[in-house]
């Protein structure tokens, strides 16, 4: 029974040796260190709103305060459009990549509408996040705890979101709420 055995494992190592043909894939370059792998700003488009997501810088440093915000640009036809949403319609959760941290971003739900005119921006700046509870390990409290004096050291990724709805016009019945979650992602840096 061993022979056999032996002897599989020695057919399945040929059969899989032979099954990789050509040259194997080049390794993906690192990223230069001063250079972020997603953009500190970025820009997405859907239906007629202009979501922006924006780091003002690609690198902080430690303990320096974050300059993140979002913003929602109407570019449809009509003059005004309005939205609703939770206490705000931009979140910013946050990844750490070094330690691999969610840092997660927590709003108050009610509901509420603004109106946005044609061309002009609503803007809300990141102001913090984050929290723990009894069960996450003590390191990841720490690390959250320490927030409140800045960011430590490492790689951050906002994954920034715009997330409303826009009712059906009054008098017309039987449509649903056009529900919009535009989202987009950046990258900044945090060095000592």
């Amino acid at each position: 029974m061993r022979k056999y055995l032996i002897a599989a494992a020695i057919v399945m190592l040929f059969i899989t040796g032979c099954a990789q043909k050509g040259e194997p894939a080049p390794a993906k370059p690192e990223p230069a260190s001063d250079q972020a792998v997603r953009p500190s700003r970025t820009e997405m488009k859907e239906g007629d709103f202009v979501y922006r997501l924006v780091s003002e810088s690609e690198r902080y440093g430690q303990g320096e305060k974050l300059k993140i915000y979002a913003e929602l640009e109407y570019v449809g036809e009509q003059d005004e459009i309005t939205i609703g949403h939770a206490a705000s319609p931009f979140y910013f959760p946050i990844k750490e990549l070094t330690r691999n941290y969610s840092i997660d971003y927590m709003m108050n739900e009610p509901y509420i509408t603004t109106t946005l005119k044609k061309g002009e921006l609503l803007r809300e700046d990141y102001t913090g996040s984050g929290g723990y509870s009894e069960q996450d390990t003590k390191d990841y409290q720490n690390f959250i705890r320490s927030l409140k004096d800045g960011f430590p050291e490492g790689r951050y990724v906002v994954y920034g979101s715009a997330d409303f709805v826009i009712h059906p016009a009054e008098g017309e019945t039987g449509e649903e709420p056009e529900k919009y979650k535009i989202q987009a992602e950046i990258e900044f840096e945090v060095s000592p």
